[in-house]
């Protein structure tokens, strides 16, 4: 554990501005020290960045230069903003605004509005895409749900970069980007959507930055009112930056330069959404006497982790190559990472959740482990393989955990209790924070021991039991805190979206991983057409792929697992290999070589730099025939007609009334857990189980997505259904 990353939850508020640099490295120190003038600090991954900056706030306001309520920090998402604000908070300087660009702007947009243009100012739409397909009905051009979300992308893109509709094709050109629709016809669209806002009276994402930069251009009065509020600024992940947010970003500086920015070139992955790193490495031309710091002490990853990043970034190049920053690990040795290849995807996604499972068994915290891709569409395949093993898990992006029914719940509860205070029965018997939120989730469903399984029941659990651990560290970092303070704490959590550990596997694409770590990450398909992606096709696109791949990498602080499949579905030919970032750098390959043999079930490839080890000994896997149609025989290797088990063009044979009556068992299903209804089964899967009408387990199993463990669940049900009898006249009548 290092003072650099790993700090206790709750820790002591420092008693002085002095207490506040205790254990900071000499270049975090240089940084928290280094409070006039314009300030670059150029950090590497691990390296304690987050650490460095609150610290260099707190310091600036304990020591009483810096006025808190004169600090705006600025990042990138509302769980970086909260994080900045909590640990702002622990060491003392109470006050700092930490926002997000887009909040802080909207925040000072709701203020001025009056003022600068009269009346309120017009409802902010939560998603655009809607808009965007009134729009082109309204210019009769048929898009369909992959074009409106790319088309909706790209004026997304166009509003971050200042680009008008009438300039969209010149730019979208000299940009180099693959436009979906031709980019005459998605300026017409551009333009469509940006008359339908005005005549709806509604703003986007986008305009909240755009009409702010425009309030702070027109109106000085306004320019002055919001600098003589803000004298100091912060901006965390400067790599990302957009045009848009440096022009913004300019006008709260106005003339000064008491500005501070973070960043590192090399985690530059949102290029597709108007990023650009060229204002963090041009920063120095910018501001000729700026105080440049590096961080490159790494106490993430382990020396051998820390190895392989480097070695990644050794073979970049480009603009963000040539800045670079040599990571060096402060963490004792740890083991190898290890390459494994796969026949299938079926089988690399089995291969990576019978590891999961062990490594559960062996004492690692699911939460510690996360399996990270390249598309979100990589997903299923790993949600149903950590299903099958019985491993709890959680995707990355789906339901926020304080809009959880559950957690909601159990905070009206807590605060009910705190409110009750002494008076409360349920709380007599215990008398600490920790036994009285025990006591009070217990009528929430809560236990000592998980609930047995996976699935909602489990889910639910262990949302209970995060908070159950938050009140363990909150007390044990805090004697005497009562149960009303954790309700603050939690409330204060929630606004910031801040949320506690859930003991769950993490399933996440890399994109966003970014800004998280685990002891264990699974990097799964770093094969050739997934990463890079295969619509890389510009130097600059394959090195943005290249330093998605490093970010990946540097999310694991102790073990890491590289994967590849040969192919796509069993039985396929194997033409895939891995990817060409991981040349030169997996045993038995060169720098310019492709490398790696071939293999059935997993074929395991030795430690970084080292000769290659024999694979584990595991049962033989027999060779799977290809998957082909039913109806025509023709070989499948679309992942959904592999489910439907024929070719999505031949004609089907379901019995409509079997497939209503299963939708109908879903939906009771889904309701009765709690849990969407494609987490007990997809449509396809409902549909091929419509059309194939199994009478036994063993047919209902050939189908794919239902799997053993679905099986044991919902097998019974499925079969009385297709049987056509009565599910009730199934059940036990005691």
């Amino acid at each position: 554990m290092t003072a650099a990353t790993h700090s206790p939850l709750f820790p002591q508020v420092p008693d002085s501005a002095d207490a506040v640099l205790e254990g900071l490295d000499p270049e975090q120190r240089a940084v928290a020290t280094a409070l006039h003038g314009p300030v670059c600090v150029l950090a590497g991954a691990g390296t304690g960045k987050t650490r460095a900056i609150t610290h260099r706030i707190a310091y600036g306001v304990r020591a009483g230069i810096l006025q808190p309520s004169s600090v705006l920090a600025v990042t990138f998402t509302n769980r970086a903003a909260g994080e900045m604000r909590g640990r702002l908070r622990q060491l003392g300087a109470v006050g700092v605004q930490a926002r997000t660009f887009h909040s802080a702007a909207l925040r000072q947009l709701q203020y001025f509005w009056p003022k600068a243009i009269g009346g309120s100012l017009p409802r902010l739409v939560d998603r655009k895409i809607q808009l965007v397909a009134d729009a082109a009905a309204a210019c009769r051009i048929r898009l369909d749900r992959g074009e409106l979300r790319d088309v909706t992308a790209e004026i997304e893109w166009s509003k971050v970069t200042q680009t008008v509709p009438g300039d969209y094709a010149a730019a979208a050109v000299k940009a180099g980007r693959e436009t979906p629709r031709d980019p005459a016809e998605i300026a017409q669209l551009y333009s469509a959507y940006e008359d339908l806002k005005r005549e709806r009276t509604v703003i986007d994402f986008e305009d909240v930055l755009l009409l702010t930069v425009a309030v702070l251009q027109d109106r000085h009065d306004i320019a002055e009112q919001v600098r003589a509020q803000y004298q100091h600024f912060v901006v965390d992940e400067y790599q990302d930056v957009s045009p848009l947010q440096q022009r913004l970003l300019e006008l709260w500086l106005g003339d000064r330069e008491n500005l501070c920015v973070v960043g590192d070139a090399s985690q530059t992955i949102y290029s597709f959404t108007g990023a650009t790193p060229d204002h963090l490495l041009d920063f120095r031309a910018r501001h000729p006497g700026a105080t440049v710091v590096k961080l490159v002490r790494d106490y993430r990853s382990t020396p051998q982790v820390v190895r392989l990043a480097n070695g990644l970034l050794a073979q970049a190049r480009g603009r963000a190559a040539d800045h670079r920053l040599e990571l060096v690990s402060q963490r004792a040795g740890g083991t190898e990472p290890v390459f494994t290849e796969y026949a299938d995807e079926p089988a690399e996604a089995e291969g990576a959740a019978r590891r999961i499972r062990e490594l559960i068994d062996a004492g690692v915290p699911a939460s510690e482990i996360a399996v990270l891709f390249r598309t979100n569409s990589q997903s299923e395949t790993y949600e149903q393989a950590l299903a099958d093993a019985g491993v709890p898990y959680q995707l990355r992006g789906a339901e926020r955990f304080f809009d959880r029914p559950e957690v909601r719940k159990a905070i009206v509860a807590l605060r009910a209790a705190a409110r009750f205070g002494g008076n409360d029965a349920l709380l007599d018997d215990a008398p600490d924070l920790p036994s009285q939120v025990r006591a009070v989730l217990s009528g929430e469903g809560w236990t000592t021991e998980p609930p047995a399984g996976s699935g909602a029941v489990r889910e639910r659990w262990e949302s209970l039991a995060a908070l159950v651990h938050l009140a363990q560290d909150f007390a044990g970092a805090r004697p005497g805190v009562t149960l009303a303070d954790l309700v603050t704490e939690l409330d204060e959590r929630a606004g910031a979206q801040h949320a506690p550990t859930v003991q769950g596997v993490t399933l996440a694409s890399l994109h966003s991983a970014k800004g998280l770590e685990w002891d264990v990450v699974f990097l799964v398909g770093v094969a050739e057409g997934m990463m890079p992606i295969t619509y890389a096709k510009t130097e600059e696109q394959i090195e943005e792929e290249r330093r998605l791949l490093y970010v990946g990498v540097t999310r694991a602080r102790e073990r890491l697992h590289l994967s590849w499949a040969l192919s796509r579905s069993p039985g396929g030919r194997p033409n895939r290999r891995p990817s060409r970032f991981l040349a030169g750098l997996r045993p038995g390959s060169t720098a310019a070589g492709r490398g790696g043999a071939a293999g059935t079930g997993g074929v395991e490839h030795g430690s970084f730099g080292a000769a290659p080890a024999p694979a584990a000994p595991r049962p033989r896997r027999g060779r799977r025939s290809p998957a082909r149609c039913r109806v025509c025989g023709r070989t499948l290797t679309d992942a959904g007609e592999m489910k439907l088990m024929r070719c999505e063009d031949c004609p089907s044979d379901m019995d409509e009334g079997l497939y209503e009556r299963l939708r109908d068992w879903r939906a009771d299903q889904a309701r009765r857990s709690g849990q969407p209804a494609f987490c007990v089964f997809t449509d396809k899967t409902l549909i091929a189980i419509a059309e194939t009408v199994p009478d036994d387990e063993q047919g209902l199993a050939r189908i794919p997505g239902v799997g053993m463990r679905k099986l044991g669940r919902y097998g019974a049900d499925v079969l009385a259904i297709c049987a056509g009898r009565d599910i009730a006249e199934e059940q036990d009548p005691d």
